[in-house]
């Protein structure tokens, strides 16, 4: 018979106050996450001084990588859920058993991202544009990250594992320092500095790819090292219902990390018909500074997510509505503080990129508009990972998935048609305030499902 392995003490989440452990879920997790908005700005400065052509290239990329992202960020959800509640519930064997099966999806994925790398990058650009040029650079940058994307999917299922085990602080400094070594070896492996080849393009997927690896490696080390909750061979076992269940619960999180790119190809179009080149280059420049917004107040119920999924397997009713209130304040707050940020960023933002005057001053007109979104999207995306936490995940996959497929399209629609390019910019606010009706309605039918699973487990 197995022994159960157990843990040296109590996992943190169990004992430590609920405002401390949100602060150390959620703050570690935000600066992780502006870490990698901030060097992702960086790389694409970098590219941009190769050529024109070379930023064009990377830039078409950015779907098929923020793709395979999306789909290792739904698994890893669903992993960091499971495997919460089982630690939640003292059972350390079938934790053991998720982190398992959590490595076989994450190998599964890469497997066929792979593939697509090899036999499909060319067909993808070819699809897209007819220069040689670009989709020689795009190939030779797009190839190199879908083959070797085995250190994406590292780095996004093994962070969760830390994240479940309560070792956020861990998880972002390993992140911080994969982060800083991508911005280093950026412009060594780009320019050919300090000896290296010059490989343009080649060397920022090279330089992605070997941060990432670094990445996985220091997240090994410390799941391995696990005294509390050590990630065991022997109790690996591949359950096909367990997967299923990973991928089910990870559907909203998928969505939630695909919409960005979904929500950017609509307004694109509308800038373009309604303000031309200088409404694209402008809303391009706000992105940088919308997504890295985004990215911290996601931080905020990434953090919340795994804490939520222990107290409700511990049947803690009590922590998990603490939880929910210091996460909504802490959101409230962070939005607020974003919003009035808005108005030194419209003067820095252009000054930053070297934008025309022209674009500078759609900037200006722009951003103070799609700042009135921040607060809408800072509760969605804590009641996305609430809800899924809880289990609900038909609520999580509504609050996610009615955004880009219906609310943002009939925004994005109607506005313009009314108040031309302004209506463009009044899109993003008015798809959050449908999504808000919306989750009054799903937090309405939630808190009656909670009263009633309250009484039972009391019972």
């Amino acid at each position: 018979m197995n022994q159960q392995p157990q843990p040296a003490q109590e996992n943190k989440m169990g004992v430590m106050p609920v405002h401390r452990l949100l602060l150390t879920m959620s703050g570690p997790m935000m600066l992780s996450m502006l870490i990698q908005a901030l060097y992702n700005v960086v790389d694409s400065m970098f590219v941009s001084y190769i050529s024109e052509a070379a930023l064009t290239a990377v830039s078409l990329a950015y779907p098929m990588q923020n793709l395979m992202i999306a789909v290792a960020t739904g698994t890893g959800v669903g992993i960091n859920a499971l495997l919460s509640r089982n630690l939640g519930e003292k059972n350390f064997v079938m934790a053991n058993r998720t982190a398992g099966n959590a490595i076989f999806l994450g190998l599964v994925s890469y497997g066929v991202f792979a593939l697509l790398g090899v036999f499909g990058s060319r067909l993808y650009f070819t699809a897209q544009v007819e220069d040689p040029e670009i989709i020689a650079l795009g190939c030779d940058y797009l190839s190199i990250i879908l083959v070797l994307s085995i250190g994406c999917f590292g780095q996004v299922l093994l962070s969760r594992l830390l994240q479940s085990t309560g070792k956020t602080f861990y998880s972002m400094v390993i992140q911080m320092v994969g982060a800083g070594l991508n911005i280093v070896l950026d412009p060594i492996m780009i320019f050919g500095l300090m000896g290296f080849p010059r490989m343009g393009v080649a060397g920022a997927a090279l330089a992605t790819i070997i941060a990432q690896s670094l990445t996985v490696a220091g997240s090994l080390i410390c799941l391995f090292r696990d005294r509390e909750h050590p990630v065991r061979r022997r109790h690996f076992r591949l359950q096909k219902r367990m997967m299923v269940k990973m991928l089910r619960i990870g559907v909203s999180p998928f969505g939630l990390s695909l919409m960005p790119s979904v929500i950017t190809v609509y307004n694109n179009l509308q800038c373009l018909a309604y303000g031309g080149d200088l409404a694209v280059s402008a809303y391009a420049v706000i992105n940088y500074f919308i997504g890295s917004v985004l990215l911290l107040l996601e931080g905020v119920g990434e953090g919340m997510q795994p804490l939520i999924s222990y107290a409700s397997g511990a049947g803690d009713y009590a922590a998990m509505r603490r939880l929910k209130n210091r996460g909504l304040m802490t959101v409230l707050v962070f939005s607020a503080l974003f919003l009035i940020a808005c108005v030194p960023a419209v003067d820095l933002l252009p000054g930053f990129f070297g934008t025309s005057a022209g674009t500078a001053a759609v900037i200006r007109s722009a951003l103070p508009i799609l700042g009135l979104a921040f607060p809408m999207m800072g509760l969605g995306k804590l009641f996305t990972s609430y809800f899924y936490a809880c289990g609900e995940t038909l609520y999580s996959t509504l609050l996610v998935y009615l955004d880009p497929v219906l609310f943002t399209p009939l925004c994005i629609f109607i506005l313009p048609r009314l108040f031309g390019l302004k209506g463009v910019w009044m899109a993003l606010p008015g798809a959050q305030a449908l999504i808000m009706a919306v989750l009054v309605v799903l937090w309405g039918l939630h808190k009656s499902t909670l009263r009633s699973k309250e009484a039972e487990y009391a019972g």
